[in-house]
């Protein structure tokens, strides 16, 4: 089926730099759009940064200036750059898929299985 596999989370300093990236795998016929989700504990999973396949970008207003989105559709990839972390981004990253599979006419959201990324000193 459709898989979605997120790496390069990992510990870092405040004012460090991460890249993370996603790769979708699977039947796939198209990719709309695609973004990153985080989850801290106890709080609501919200919106990152998103893609659309032809549109302009966004940002969670917390992001701005410090993390950039961008994808790689030759191969299926989506990306995020993350510049001067905060303690605050602390989170679960998820990365999220809107697309079909073949032989199928119905758009899904598709997850990944989360990388954490923690920012301390």
């Amino acid at each position: 089926q459709v898989q979605l596999v997120e790496s390069g989370g990992g510990l870092v300093q405040p004012g460090g730099s991460l890249r993370l990236s996603c790769t979708v795998s699977g039947t796939i016929f198209s990719i709309n759009a695609m973004a990153w989700y985080r989850q801290a504990p106890g709080k609501e999973r919200e919106l990152v940064a998103a893609i659309p396949s032809g549109g302009r970008t966004n940002y969670a207003e917390s992001v701005k200036g410090r993390f950039t989105i961008s994808r790689d559709n030759a191969k299926n990839t989506v990306y995020l750059q993350m510049n001067s972390l905060k303690p605050e981004d602390t989170a679960v990253y998820y990365c999220n898929a809107y697309l079909r599979i073949y032989y199928s006419g119905v758009w899904n959201d598709y997850w990944g299985q989360g990388t954490q990324v923690t920012v301390s000193s």
